[in-house]
């Protein structure tokens, strides 16, 4: 999972919502390649929760007819401070 640390505390930003949307609509990987022109090397950063861009966001959200949040979720991972 990406993750940064800001001011002590890690994060991740988790995309595992925009897999559900996308088995609800019944859309394929290889349907958002071939219909929907998504590179394959964006589809395997969000499948490992890596940064993308905003016009990746922006396509996905355009795809699905959703909004940002509905995709991806932002997780603060307090566990990584202790021990």
């Amino acid at each position: 999972m990406m993750s940064s640390k800001e001011g002590g505390l890690a994060s991740v930003i988790s995309y595992d919502n925009l897999w559900n949307i996308l088995k609800e609509k019944g859309i394929t990987q290889y349907a958002l390649i071939k219909q929907y022109n998504v590179s394959p090397g964006q589809i395997t950063r969000l499948k490992r929760n890596e940064s993308v861009s905003t016009h990746t966001i922006d396509t996905f959200c355009k795809i699905l007819d959703c909004e940002v949040g509905d995709i991806m979720k932002y997780i603060r991972d307090d566990n990584e401070n202790q021990g």
